[in-house]
Formats: C-alpha cells, structure tokens, sequence
C-alpha cells in the first residue's frame, strides 16, 4: 500500500505540473487542425477568429488565435472540414476541403492580407502533407483505401502488412476455430505479433490471452485507419509492436448507403503445382460476401445514424500434402500370418538409418545390446492389435513415395455474420456523444481427410476437423465536451465479449476404445470422447516424417473440445487544456477483465507419441543411439511420451484489472519547432481466481504449485505486482525548410504478453484445477531412458496411468509435477515480468509536390523481458550438452534442476502425498523431465532499420503510399535457451531484411469529367470512362532458417543440430534435381564422423556445431494483388461498380523454404533441400469478382 501511495503522489505531482504549464484530446477517437496566423510582413496576429465547418453534417467549432499567432481545434471527428479565419482589418482566409484523421493533425497556416472582413481571399490548393507536431512513424489508410485495395477476401486487418517493417509469420496460424475473425499474425520492427495493439473507435480491441483482433471490422463501416509503427502517444499503450487504430463510419446529413456481393471459388482458383494434379479436379470451394451499409441523419445537424451488416458464405476447398505409411506396410502388416515388413525404411529416413532393433532384447531400462530385425522384417505375431486395428483404416497411397504420398481433399462449410449499428448526436453546449455496437457470429466445420475413424487434417478452413461455434461483440460509447474554448474533456465507455465453442468430429463416440485403446474415452467424463492424438517423431529426428492423425489441435487444427467467455470492461477519461503554446492532456484508462476457459491443448483423451528411438540400439559409452523407426515402435505398440488434459472443475476463471495513468505536454516553441513530452504509467494487477481452490501458481523457486486461498496464499498466489513500468515519450519536430520537416523520437511501451504470460491460460491450467498429464519413461522409473523405452504399451487393458488431483497440503502447496512427477505445470516468475520496449527514430520528410511527399527513417528497437522464440515460454530445464557421452552418467543429471527438489511428505512407492516419516529413499524428488511451460519473460531483442516512404495523396486520379525497408532484427530463439541463450541467438526467423511494398489507386482519366475523351457521349463514355485499377504489390527477400545435418542423435542429445563450417562452397538457389524436384540446395553425402564436405563438417560429439543460428536465407518472397473495377454511373446520386480482383494477378509461387518449412538437413538426401509447396499464407492466382451498388 506504501509503494501505490508513493506512486499516486508522483503521478499527481506530474499531472499538476503539466496542467500548470499547459495538451491533445483523445486521439483514439479523434483528429485536430491545428495552424499559425500571421500577417503579410509575418507577424503573429493574436484574437484571430478561427472556425472550422463539418462539410457533412454542418457542425462548427470555433477558437482564436493566441498571443503567437498559432491555434488549435481538437476533437474532431474524422471527416473533411472548411476552414475560416477572420480577424479585424484583414481579408477573411477560406480552407474549402482539409482532411482530418484519427489520430492526427493538419495544419493550416494563414498569412492574412490588408482588407476588409467582408472580403475573403479563397485557398483551394493542398494542404501541407507535411507531419510537424509530432514524432511518430505511422501510416494513414483512407476508405477508398480500405474498401479498394485489393485485400484477399476483404480481409481488414491485412493491412497492416502494408504498413514499413510489417512481416507476416509464416508457417503459424491460430486454429479457425478460436479466429474465425481470420486475425493475421504479423510481426512489426522485429517484435512479437502479440505486441500489436488494435483499438475500434477508441478502446480496446484486441484478445491478449491469443493476441489477435477481436472484431475484425467490416470495410464498409470503417472511416478510416491508422498504424503507428513507432514512438506513439502518451495516451497509447498495452503495445510494444505496432498500434492499429480504426474509426467507424458515422451518419452525415445526406443518406447515404450501399450493397454489395463478392464470390470466387475453386474455377477461379489456379492450382497449386506441389499438391494439385492438372487433371485432378480441385476441391470444391465457393466464398460469397455481401452486405451493405446505410447512414443519414436523424436530426439533421445533430443526430445521425449509420448501420452496415456483412455475410459470409464459405465452403472452403482444402489439399493436404499427407505422408502416411507404404503400400508394403499396409498389405504386410495387417496380414493374419508372416513377416510385417518395412524394409522399404531401411536406410532412408533421418534420425537414424531406420533399422528397428528388437525392444523386447537387451537392456530393458536403457535399450543398449539389442538386436536387430533382420531386413526390418518383423513378425506379426509381435505387432499390438490396436496398432493394427489403426493401420487398416489408413487409405492406400497414391504413388511409391515414403512421403507426400496421399493427398487429403474436401470443403467445409464456414459462415459469417456481422453488423454495426452506430449514432451520433451534436448537443447543445458543445457536446458530442457517440455510442457503436457490433456482433460478428461465426460457425465452421470440416470432417477429416483420413475418415472419422482415423481423424488427422481436415477438409475445413485451415486443415480443420471439427467444429466450432463463436460470438465476438464489441461496444464503445462516449462523450466529449468544450467546457470552454481552452478546456475539453472526453469519456468512453468499452466492453467486449470473446466467446468461442468448439467439438471434436467425433465427441459422442468412444473411438479410442473402438481400436484397442483403453483407459482414454472415460465413460463419466464427455469430453474424453473421439480418438486421441497419434504423433510420430518430431523436430530434427523426423524419421519416417509421418502426418500426425488423430483429434485435437496439431493433427486436425480443432482444440477441442473447448469453452471460452472472455471479457473486459473498459473506462477511458481524457482531459485536454490548452495554455499559450502548450496543449496538455492526461487521462485515466481502467479496465476490467475477465476470463473463463476449458481447454484441450492437449487432447483429453490422450496424445500419444511415437519415437523411433524406442526400436533403437542406444550405446552406453557415448550415450547415443543407432537405428529406429517411429513406425515400428508404433506397430509394437510402445507409447514413448503420453500428453492429456483432465479437470476437475468447469467454472475456474481468471479476472485481472489493469490502470493506465497518463500526461503529456505538446509544447509548440516556435511556429516551426515542436516539443512533446509525456509519460505513462502502466499497472497490470496480479491476477486472481474466482474461488478458493480454483488456481495454483507455480513456483519455480519453492518447487511448489501455490494454491489459491490455501495456507498463507491468496485467491492471487501471493504474485507480487510489478510497478516500475513508467513509460517516458519524447517527439521533437523541426520544420527546418518550408516543405521540410526533422523529426526524431524515443519512447518506452509495456504490453501484457500472450498465451498466459501475463493473464489466463495458466493458473488455471494448473493443478488442483487441471491436470497436464505428460510422462515420460523415466517418470514411471528413475533407471529408464527416456524414448528408449516405453511409457506403456498401447494394448494395456488399464491403459495410462490415470490422471490425480492430489489432496493440497497443510501449507497450501503441491509439488511442482504432483506427487507422481507427471504434470506439465504451467511457471510464472513469483514476481510480474511486463514485456518491455525502447524505441527510437529519427525521420527527414520532405514535400515534393503539393500532393506527395518522401520520408527517409531511420527506426531502432531493443525489447526486453520478451519472448524466446516464438513464445511465451520455453524449457527452464533442458539437457546440457555437457557431460554428453560419458559413460555411466544419467542424461538427465545434465538438467539444471535434476533432482533439485525433495518434497519429504511424498512417497514415490505410493504416488501419494500429505505423508508423515517418509524413508529418505522414498522420499519423491523434482525434476527429471522438461519443464518446457515457463513464462519467464527474460528474453530480449533488437531491431534496426531504413525506411523510405513516397506518399502521394490523391489528385488527378492517382494516389498510393511506396515504401522500402532494410533491417537487421537479432532474437534469442528458446532451442537450448535454459542452458545458454547464446546458442540460438541470431537473426529473427520471421523478419525478412529487404521489403518493398507499394500500394497503387489509379482512376483512368478516360471519360466525362476526364482529362481525355471529358466530352464522349453517354455510350463512349460507358465504354471508357468509370475505369480504377488498385494494385498491391510487395517483394521480399527471403527468411532466416538454420542447417542441421544427419546422426545429430549419435552426437548430441539436446536438440542443437548443427553442424561446423568448412572449406567448400554450399550453393542456395531454386533448381531442379535429376529426379525433376525443385530445391533449394542439392544435399551432401552423408558425414561420417570427422567427415565434411560441401562447405561443412559434422562436430565432435558433445559439441555445437559452429553453424550460427539462422545463417541462412531461403527463396525470396513475390506477391502482385490487382484490382479492376469499373463504375457505371446510373444518376447523379446512383452509381454501380462491377470489379474483379486478382491475387497473386501473376500467378507466382513463392517457394517455401523457411525456419518452418523445409528439411534443412544438409546431408540427409531423400527430400532434404526439396521444396514441397508453396510458402505457407501465399495462395496461387485467385480471382475474386464483385458487383457493388451505393447512393
């Protein structure tokens, strides 16, 4: 309490000073104009009149001129306004057309000349583009912007990729399921997508638990949008990436409205060259949008409306690339009699030569002295009955290949529907008040391509199989009010509802039982019903490199089933006084939220792995292994890793609250010199549980699960808040020539994190509320290795061992993998980390022309108590390499926090705790195994760039924004992270160093009111007038990824598969093979030990190869989206628009090779170097084409 009235003190301090000096309104939600008046000699003339005029709805606000000629008039609305400026003994001055946008001013300075009032001199040029108040880097999207770009299905949020240093992550994207919304992951200057900000109309429109856009806005009800890339406003926060602020459409005193219909499917859609045949039919596919919009006044002058519903139709057509096992297999192994025979393996996948050693033979703890099957030929009388039972449901291949060698195809229906409804009313005494209101409801589905009984991908947007059914809402409501032509205050009000609900394919069924597998579909609990997860070796050991089938949320893209009821209320209050030369503001912003969730991110009913390691021969003297194919140890039944959810309540929730204190002085020094200095403070509260019993927050030095409202522990787990995150801005803008500015800029941001960093997905995630059951070999038995042998056999009549709920103990603790060492617990640091940013830029912007201008930047960031890798959380307790190989050491004593616990009142004999006198040998110890759920927010990163923009405004049918970025972004990735950060520290994978992006909107000047042909005749002019053509484009280069080589398994255990770099060359380059495979490299032979070639050399074992970590680039990114549209203009109020629109209008495949596509291993052979698709989020050429009415 002590610390929170120090800092209230401080912050009144600050305000009170900045209120006795002097700042803008909320600019969330509204722009300014803002100028200087001088005279002809160019003195300033003070109590000059200036009044500005909504040309849509008539509304006026007026203000003078101080004693330095400048002004300024604050909260409006986005619109086009007139501008009229009197003053005694000089001719009247007459802006007829400035535009005003969110978040933004525009300045208009007048030089008065010598005359009466009654005189008026007229401006009709442009005004100044240029930006001299403040010291952003943003970009500005106007309607015509949004609604004619041609956006892949009029997706709104996707333009944020055309904004400078934007990335969109590749090879990720959250299940449709819990997006339908379609929200993009896209990385801004280097940091995380979830450090993006999103407001809708001034308050909060992001999900921080996913990071993604809440209510992803219908173009046609957007007015306008603003992306700020770096150094925003005092008054912006929870963002420490981008800020992507959109206004609404509102009423004006014309009726106005439209409709509108667009439509593609599989006959406009080009093949794919990697997946789809030229005679093979393509999945069938159809996507209709339509809607319309409506607004007008009430009250004319006062009240206004506006209203605008979208639907979606989709039945979206997929193809996935499926590797499933040979003909061979599937006719030998599900034979009565004989040998099951998987020869076709042998000496042809990775990870190993893929000879399966006999686990019934040898050391039955660590599998050393095993014998092989000879010609990997295994006798059926050896091969688990369920295993079989699965592999007669698997389709026979369609070609001889081990891998791609079955192509899944279908279409699920996906439906959309969303409206806003939004009125605005000008009040006497200068009151304005605005309230919206928005639903989107979405419901897909998709059935699996490997039929209901074996699941895996699906035939539903995105790969899904299942369903889901989701509710998104959103309200924002305000006023804002002149007390007087110096004060100004505004108030809103936000509330949104992100409510998701998804099932599995196959949830009313027991199909795991139905093959064999007991102990998963739990006749008292339903949401065990449908299979489980079958998943084959993963990372650098991908052996036969198998499709995972199954349910759930990697095979089939459904996290299912799943309940969710997130929301956050939100009250914003701002303050604006203006004083001489300062325009000061400081406002509050208070937000309440709320969360419920029942999640299955691991299948409830079971995920079971296979590792080929488990049909191995592991060797005790250098601790590695020789041999194994996932696919034997899955026929033989040995489960390697079992992974499940289990709860014990549907009601634990999570509610947090967050406060947000600001000020900030724009202190106007000159006419051409601005200062603004502010600072924010931010205060995540510490969340808490809704009951006693209903959370346990880990703690990583105790070793223990606090539980909530138990012991000493509060419903919050005693977490201690973090109040240090005070956020200083500074912006300095110089007009150093009339049609050049100088701007530079730092600033400090904080954001809340995503996936539980900070709020929901772990406390109660964590036992006693759920159980993450996730055991290995060596949780059954200290003496076993894990992978080497099984955790169970997959015919076990009892199945798994079941999952518990511990009794919590006297103090209010569990042990931190319960009393059997078999949870996955979810890890926060006792005390808040907040995700942190330092950014800076210096920027010249320069107007060419009265309609365009260049800008030159130079932007740098540096993040800290970030993410490693992709996020949040990383292993806190891998293997060290060190100590590898030798002889009689336990691999996993290398662990940081091997047997670093001892919890004396819990018997491992027994499984149970709450004991008294435990023998010492009994006594249970931690950890073992991966502790791979830690959100320690300790990462850091730094981004560096160049930046060129040409921004042209438009004028005589031509207007577009071109920018060109070079960057340089280095991350810590979480590979090997909990040992040494600097091994995977390097160029961030997502972050391309060459982007150039250029937007086009280009109306012919064909046609009446053209500049050739202004005179045609009503039916010339139907021909060749009324022609747009929008273009996008953006080229690229390529993205990071990092070499690994063949046998890593024989040299090293931790997951760091490189290898050292030697004399040789190593050529990059798309080719095609002597087998007509396109690649990206041409692999090396094999490396034996001490063995090179290609420019490389294979490590000593024990060691990290020397290769840095994403050294490497993969093929370059070229995408060109053109939009055709022709207006037919019916009367003078009526027109109709016929448009196609083309992505990727030149039908290029970006190849895809990347951190997350590809076999990077470089000595591999088999499909290493290939490329097998396009990059994941590119598409072939789509048509799309549409038909829009409007008045």
């Amino acid at each position: 309490m002590r610390n929170y009235l120090r800092l209230g003190w401080i912050l009144v301090g600050c305000l009170a000073f900045l209120l006795c000096t002097s700042s803008a309104s909320g600019q969330a939600v509204y722009g300014s104009i803002a100028g200087t008046v001088t005279d002809p000699q160019g003195n300033a003339v003070a109590g000059a009149k200036v009044t500005v005029t909504s040309i849509t709805k008539n509304s006026t606000d007026e203000t003078t001129t101080n004693d330095s000629g400048l002004y300024t008039v604050l909260h409006l609305i986005p619109d086009t306004y007139k501008v009229h400026i009197e003053a005694a003994g000089f001719k009247a001055f007459d802006v007829a057309s400035v535009l005003v946008q969110v978040d933004a001013q525009s300045q208009v300075n007048a030089q008065l000349q010598v005359g009466a009032v009654t005189q008026s001199v007229e401006v009709t040029g442009e005004v100044p583009q240029l930006k001299t108040d403040r010291a952003d880097v943003s970009l500005d999207f106007n309607s015509a912007y949004v609604n004619e770009l041609p956006l892949v299905n009029r997706n709104f949020q996707s333009l944020l990729l055309s904004a400078p240093g934007t990335q969109q992550l590749v090879g990720w994207n959250h299940a449709a399921t819990e997006n339908p919304q379609g929200s993009q992951q896209t990385f801004v200057q280097g940091q995380h997508f979830s450090g993006t900000g999103y407001e809708l109309d001034g308050t909060d429109n992001q999900d921080p638990i996913l990071g993604i856009i809440i209510i992803n806005p219908n173009l046609d009800s957007v007015e306008e949008a603003k992306i700020t890339v770096s150094n925003f406003d005092a008054e912006f926060g929870k963002s420490i990436a981008g800020l992507m602020v959109a206004s609404t459409k509102s009423g004006t005193n014309e009726l106005h409205g439209s409709a509108f219909w667009f439509r593609n499917s599989d006959a406009t859609q080009a093949r794919n060259p990697f997946n789809q045949a030229p005679n093979v039919p393509l999945p069938h596919s159809k996507w209709n949008q339509f809607g319309g919009s409506v607004g007008g006044p009430v009250i004319k002058n006062k009240l206004f409306f506006f209203g605008d519903y979208q639907g979606t139709r989709q039945a979206n057509g997929v193809t996935n690339n499926i590797s499933i096992p040979d003909a061979k297999v599937l006719s030998t192994c599900t034979a009565s009699t004989g040998n099951c025979d998987l020869s076709d393996y042998l000496g042809h996948v990775a990870g190993g030569n893929g000879q399966v050693y006999d686990p019934a033979t040898g050391d039955p703890h660590t599998g050393a002295n095993r014998t092989p099957f000879a010609g990997n030929l295994i006798p059926v009388s050896r091969l688990s009955p369920a295993a079989v039972a699965t592999l007669k449901l698997f389709p026979q291949p369609i070609n001889s290949d081990l891998t791609n060698n079955f192509f899944g195809s279908g279409s699920g229906p996906f439906h959309g529907n969303s409206f806003d409804v939004r009125g605005d009313y000008q009040a006497p005494g200068n009151l304005h008040i605005f309230g919206r209101y928005t639903l989107a409801y979405y419901s897909l589905t998709g059935q699996p391509n490997l039929g209901i009984g074996l699941g895996g991908p699906g035939g539903g947007v995105g790969g899904l199989s299942g369903s889901s059914n989701i509710h998104n809402y959103s309200l924002a409501a305000g006023f804002d009010k002149a007390i007087s032509s110096t004060l100004l205050t505004d108030f809103r009000f936000g509330w949104f509802k992100y409510n998701p609900h998804s099932v599995k394919p196959d949830a009313n069924v027991a199909a795991a039982e139905a093959l064999g597998l007991h102990g998963l579909n739990i006749s008292s609990d339903p949401s065990t019903g449908g299979l489980p997860v079958f998943a084959w070796d993963s990372g650098d050991n991908k052996n036969t490199q198998f499709t995972d089938f199954g349910d759930g949320l990697d095979p089939s893209r459904c996290n299912c089933p799943l309940i969710e009821n997130e929301h956050q209320y939100q009250f914003v209050n701002n303050w604006t006084k203006i004083a001489e030369n300062h325009t000061m503001k400081f406002g509050v912003d208070l937000r309440f939220a709320h969360n419920f969730r029942f999640p299955s991110d691991a299948n409830r009913t079971g995920q079971l792995s296979f590792s080929h390691k488990e049909t191995s021969l592991f060797d005790p003297v250098a601790g590695s292994n020789t041999g194994g194919l996932d696919l034997a140890s899955f026929l033989l039944g040995d489960v390697s890793h079992f992974e499940r959810f289990a709860s014990v309540s549907q009601s634990a929730s999570e509610s947090q609250k967050r406060l947000f204190l600001y000020a900030q002085d724009q202190f106007r020094i000159t006419s051409k010199l601005t200062l603004t200095y502010g600072m924010r403070w931010e205060d995540y509260f510490p969340e808490s549980v809704n009951a006693k019993g209903n959370g346990g927050f880990a703690n990583l030095g105790q070793g223990v699960l606090r539980v909530a409202g138990f012991g000493p522990y509060g419903l919050n787990g005693n977490i201690e808040n973090y109040l240090g995150a005070f956020g200083p801005r500074l912006g300095i803008a110089y007009q150093l020539k009339p049609k050049t500015v100088v701007r530079i800029g730092y600033g400090r941001s904080f954001d809340i994190g995503v996936f539980g960093s900070n709020f929901g997905h772990a406390v109660t995630q964590n036992l006693p509320v759920l159980v993450h059951q996730s055991i290995s070999a060596h949780d059954i038995n200290s003496a076993n290795i894990n992978d080497n042998v099984p955790v169970y056999q997959m015919d076990s009549a009892s199945g798994p061992p079941p999952a518990q709920f511990p009794a919590v103990s006297a103090n209010g603790t569990i042990p931190l993998r319960g009393p059997t060492n078999s949870v996955d617990p979810r890890i926060r640091p006792s005390r808040q980390r907040i995700a942190a940013i330092d950014m800076w830029n210096a920027v010249v912007q320069h107007q060419l022309t009265s309609t365009m201008t260049v800008e030159v930047a130079y932007i740098g960031n540096k993040g800290t108590h970030g993410f490693a890798g992709d996020g949040p959380a990383y292993n806190v307790n891998p293997r060290s390499i060190v100590g590898f190989g030798v002889a009689g050491l336990n691999p996993d004593s290398r662990r940081p926090l091997f047997n670093h616990y001892t919890y004396p009142d819990c018997s491992v004999s027994q499984g149970v705790c709450a004991l008294t006198n435990v023998p010492l040998a009994d006594q249970l110890t931690c950890c073992s195994s991966d502790l791979g759920n830690y959100f320690g927010m300790d990462a850091s990163s730094n981004y560096n760039a160049l930046q060129i923009k040409v921004d042209k405004r438009f004028s005589q049918g031509l207007q577009f924004i071109s920018h060109y970025t070079f960057s340089r972004a280095r991350f810590h990735d979480s590979n090997y992270y909990g040992i040494d950060p600097t091994v995977a520290y390097g160029p961030d994978d997502q972050n391309r160093n060459h982007a150039w992006v250029t937007n086009i909107l280009y109306e012919l000047p064909f046609g009446k009111g053209k500049r050739y042909m202004s005179n045609a005749n009503t039916l010339t002019d139907y021909l060749v007038g009324g022609w747009r053509l929008t273009n996008t484009t953006n080229w690229s280069g390529g993205l990071p990824w990092t070499a690994s080589y063949s046998n890593c398994s024989q040299d090293e255990d931790v997951g760091v598969c490189r290898p050292n770099r030697a004399s040789g060359s190593f050529a990059l380059g798309v080719k095609r093979d002597s087998n007509g495979f396109l690649t990206w490299f041409a692999p090396i032979p094999t490396m034996g030990v001490g063995g090179s070639g290609g420019g490389f050399s294979r490590p000593a074992a024990g060691t990290i190869g020397n290769i840095g970590f994403d050294s490497f680039r993969g093929p370059h990114l070229f995408t060109s989206n053109l939009s055709v549209a022709k207006n037919f203009r019916i009367t003078e109020r009526y027109k109709a628009e016929f448009r196609m629109d083309a992505n990727n209008i030149f039908n290029h495949p970006v190849m895809g090779f990347n951190a997350n596509q590809g076999n990077h291993c470089i000595d591999c052979g088999g499909d290493a170097g290939r490329i097998t698709n396009i990059e994941a989020d590119t598409t072939m050429r789509l048509l799309t084409f549409g038909l829009r009415f409007s008045f």
